[in-house]
């Protein structure tokens, strides 16, 4: 089936659906396949549980005329994304970046929602098959959309671009992340930067942080630019802290104003400072603005701040990699909490750095006094260090337990795959 006429389709049942788990009555379900398993086999559970439609590549699990066969299934699903892309003529700002550009979008969305119906990618939806489905989420009547892209190599982050042709574009940065599909700092930048490049095919938007200076090359030729920082920008602020939390100054010619946040440490300013440059260049006022970012409290493992028992916790253990790591380590050490004890989860994707990158890290713990220091996770074995290490998250929960910390501050940092939560749950049992 054309792409045009599977169009007709979803405009009549506009809703897709991958996975059968998930599945609503009057949804289309795609029947993607993966390495280890084959969707079309999903088929005939999808329809039984309402589907409106199924989209198959197999002719052989055609069992009904509600099953419609296409090449490739996830090509068929990028494809209808993209048509229906083309119908809406509203912003698209697209966010990628090493650290940070989850908080970044949910900022934004926060902020744009005081003007605008908006349209963001939910949770980290935010690959191959999550940018399409984010792209036939988006209604007719929405007013502005926020595409989030991740990438751990070359040429992701233009395939992304290519779906959903996004008009306005954002890079939170440029870190040591996924080293091991980009094969280094300039890989991340090549990567990183094909959003730039196809913005500036495209005479696209970007708003661009001036405080990294790395940012100016790579955005070389794009017309229209909107900067944000703490200074020689269109819009500046400057971080401040009280307690642990992330306070931002705004400052203009003729005034300043102070933005409270729920935000863990000052990395998270030029995340802020994002979320203010995008919402006063789309004409939010500057009260809804600091309203919004206000009123946001991050969730899911994105520096959460806790209180179990007497012990307080940043719960920071989404995601990890040496610069995420190493602000989070500075900003803690750095605060006037007492009794600081550091969780640290292994870094994942390293490749070749991964012992270099796991050593430096442990060096840089040591320039400071913390009332004691887990290590978790395979990453951590080889490294030269005093501390005590877990091979898994597991391992370190049952020392945990026999082990309760009390009247402490606690930061679990980590990965996704360290599982760090496993140890939060064990300190949640003891209190």
């Amino acid at each position: 089936m054309e792409t045009a006429q599977l169009y007709e389709l979803y405009l009549q049942h506009p809703a897709v659906q991958t996975d059968t788990r998930k599945l609503k009555p009057g949804e289309i379900f795609f029947a993607l396949s993966g390495p280890n398993f084959n969707g079309n086999t999903f088929a005939k559970q999808a329809l039984d549980l309402g589907a409106a439609y199924v989209v198959i590549n197999d002719p052989a699990y055609a069992i009904s005329s509600k099953c419609i066969i296409v090449d490739d299934v996830l090509a068929a699903l990028q494809q209808l994304a993209t048509h229906h892309r083309k119908q809406l003529q509203i912003p698209f700002i697209a966010i990628t970046g090493s650290n940070g550009k989850t908080t970044t979008k949910e900022l934004i969305a926060a902020v744009l929602q005081k003007k605008y119906t908006t349209c963001a990618t939910q949770g980290n939806l935010n690959n191959h098959i999550g940018v399409p489905l984010t792209l036939l989420k988006i209604k007719q009547d929405s007013g502005i959309a926020i595409i989030e892209m991740g990438a751990n190599h070359l040429n992701e982050i233009a395939s992304y671009c290519n779906i959903a042709l996004p008009t306005h574009g954002l890079i939170t940065n440029c870190g040591k992340a996924h080293i091991e599909g980009f094969g280094g700092t300039e890989g991340v930048r090549k990567g990183k930067g094909e959003l730039y490049d196809f913005l500036r095919r495209t005479n696209g938007i970007v708003f661009r942080n001036s405080d990294l200076e790395y940012l100016a090359p790579m955005a070389a030729g794009i017309a229209q630019q909107i900067t944000y920082g703490e200074a020689d920008a269109d819009y500046c602020g400057k971080p401040l802290m009280q307690d642990v939390f992330l306070r931002v100054a705004l400052m203009s010619a003729h005034s300043s104003s102070i933005i409270d946040t729920h935000l863990v440490g000052s990395y998270n300013f030029p995340n802020v400072m994002a979320a203010v440059a995008v919402g006063l260049h789309f004409g939010v006022f500057p009260d809804d603005i600091k309203g919004a970012i206000a009123d946001y409290n991050p969730d899911n493992s994105r520096s959460q701040w806790l209180q179990l028992g007497t012990n307080k916790i940043i719960m920071d253990a989404y995601n990890a990699n040496p610069s995420s790591m190493q602000a989070a380590i500075i900003n803690f050490a750095s605060s006037e909490l007492e009794n600081k004890i550091l969780w640290l989860g292994g870094m994942k994707e390293m490749g070749h750095e991964e012992r270099n990158e796991h050593q430096a890290l442990v060096s840089l713990i040591a320039s400071y006094e913390w009332k004691d220091v887990i290590l978790v996770g395979k990453e951590f074995k080889e490294v030269k260090s005093r501390y005590r290490w877990f091979e898994n998250s597991t391992e370190a929960a049952a020392f945990i337990n026999d082990h309760k910390p009390a009247d402490s501050s606690i930061l679990i940092k980590g990965s996704r795959g360290s599982k760090m939560e496993v140890m939060m749950d064990a300190l949640n049992k003891t209190e």
